[in-house]
């Protein structure tokens, strides 16, 4: 139901009055509207309260610190890390369509504040034509026409009264997730170096077993060689031939999978980082033979302070906020509305005087009967919020729980370091001990393979503990939020590519 209250119209020549005083009704309205300005119903939202660890359970890293996470990659000693990161920046699609997203989000935020603004429209049009008149005089017909031209304009405007803050609620929900979408494209930006970083260590590692085994391949052909000869001469059962045999077919197919993994990694590098596989492979030609290794980190915060260091808990936080600030919108529409509305049309024909005809005034619909809808929306909205909620507490939990598996794997990896390399050592010197032996007619093939074996191994083993070693690290580095400050902006590509050529 709505009561509109509006004036009535007047022609030109008729004198317009120098002042105009508002009705009783207008001024009501306008009183009405003057009292409920900043009243908004709905919760005021305050972010929730986690029940949080005090301390950290697990044991963690010590040894140095890291002055500034924010750019955590360029704590590695080596500075390919750095440059892959820049470059993958540079041209990322999930950066790129997370910066998009944020414009978006920008977008609705403007079209939600224009509700609080007037809404003002103009018209303007011009037709032509002409009526015939008809003399019957004599039984007979004459006419002519005459030709008219009409103009009219006209200019409209209307404006919504946010009696009970459904626009500005509008205008927090909005607000609310343009910080959502920044804090989702940082936390791609963390998400897109850790696994540039990762891939490329997984790549260094590859190279570095590719390296292991192609050693091996020639130690093993070399025992092929001289078994093939003792053979020959009578001195060895030909069974060693075949064992011989067998062990330079397992180790190179092992080699020949090996080097297949380490082409897979390349082409993950690829995508990651938008290069061409020439330019990439010069790249990483010039980092083989070693692991990049980060500075060590001391990770003295308590949990309570990673939920303001993880972008992704941002996110969830703010997703919070948007779906409190809707309840109050949903309720607001439970209450009248208020709107002003007017217009003023000057018209003008050849055949006419012109008019100005104009109206004003206020537009008070109320809310009676619509079958349960509106409360229908406060339920939804509510129930909204509180799954929001759900997935907020759900994250904080992800959040402690990450961090403290990351330490967990990296301390275990620190108290194995020693004895794999340990391991590693003394495994190679009795392979070499064993291949002397057998040299001089000692041990047997059988032995010596054995020997080769366990040698084998434990340097894979030592090889893969260094990777997961740094892996783990990327990891912790990667769930602490990666050097993620709140009021940190965030980049469009093209600042991402001038703040690269910068560097």
């Amino acid at each position: 139901m709505s009561y509109g209250y509006k004036q009535g119209s007047m022609n030109l020549q008729t004198p317009i009055p120098r002042r105009f005083t508002p009705s009783r009704p207008l001024l009501a309205a306008l009183a009405l509207s003057l009292l409920s300005t900043g009243c908004a119903v709905g919760p005021e939202y305050h972010p929730p309260a986690t029940d949080t660890p005090v301390s950290w359970q697990a044991p963690r890293p010590h040894g140095g610190d890291v002055a500034s996470m924010a750019e955590w990659w360029k704590c590695f000693d080596d500075p390919l890390v750095a440059e892959l990161i820049s470059i993958a920046e540079q041209d990322s699609p999930s950066l790129t369509k997370a910066w998009a997203n944020i414009e978006k989000a920008r977008a609705s935020l403007r079209s939600v504040q224009s509700g609080a603004s007037p809404n003002v429209s103009g018209s303007a049009s011009a037709t032509r034509g002409n009526q015939g008149l008809t003399s019957t005089a004599g039984g007979a017909g004459t006419g002519s026409a005459a030709t008219t031209t009409s103009r009219s304009t006209g200019l409209d405007a209307s404006w919504e009264l946010d009696l009970f803050g459904k626009v500005k609620r509008n205008v927090q929900a909005a607000q609310a997730r343009v910080e959502e979408r920044s804090a989702d494209w940082h936390d791609a930006r963390v998400s897109l170096a850790a696994e540039v970083v990762d891939t490329y260590v997984q790549y260094q590692g590859c190279m570095m077993l590719v390296d292991v085994y192609e050693r091996q391949l020639t130690s093993v052909k070399a025992t092929d060689r001289s078994t093939s000869i003792l053979v020959a001469a009578g001195f060895s059962a030909s069974a060693d031939a075949s064992l011989a045999h067998a062990s330079t077919a397992t180790t190179l197919s092992t080699l020949t999978e090996q080097r297949g993994a380490c082409d897979v990694l390349v082409k993950s590098l690829i995508f990651l980082t938008g290069l061409d596989e020439p330019a990439l492979r010069d790249r990483l030609a010039k980092s083989a033979g070693k692991i990049a290794q980060p500075a060590a980190l001391a990770v003295g915060s308590v949990p309570a302070d990673v939920l303001r260091q993880r972008p992704d808990l941002a996110s969830l936080e703010r997703e919070l906020a948007a779906t409190s600030a809707e309840i109050g919108a949903a309720k607001a529409d439970l209450y009248p509305s208020l709107s002003l509305s007017g217009s003023i049309t000057l018209s003008a024909s050849s055949l006419a005087a012109s008019a100005t005809s104009w109206s004003f005034g206020p537009t008070l619909s109320l809310p009676i009967f619509d079958g349960g809808k509106r409360r229908a929306a406060v339920d939804g909205a509510q129930a909204t919020y509180q799954g929001a909620l759900a997935s907020y507490r759900g994250g904080v939990r992800t959040a402690i729980k990450e961090v403290e598996q990351a330490l967990v794997f990296l301390d275990s990896a620190a108290q194995r370091a020693a004895s794999a390399q340990s391991a590693a050592k003394n495994y190679q010197d009795y392979f070499h001990s064993s291949e002397r032996q057998w040299q001089a007619g000692m041990v047997s093939l059988l032995n010596l393979e054995e020997a080769r074996r366990s040698a084998l191994s434990s340097e894979v083993t030592w090889i893969t503990l260094q990777r997961d070693r740094v892996q783990y690290w990327i990891s912790l580095y990667r769930k602490l939020g990666g050097g993620w400050q709140a009021d940190r902006p965030a980049l469009s590509p093209t600042e991402l590519s001038q703040a690269a050529t910068a560097q």
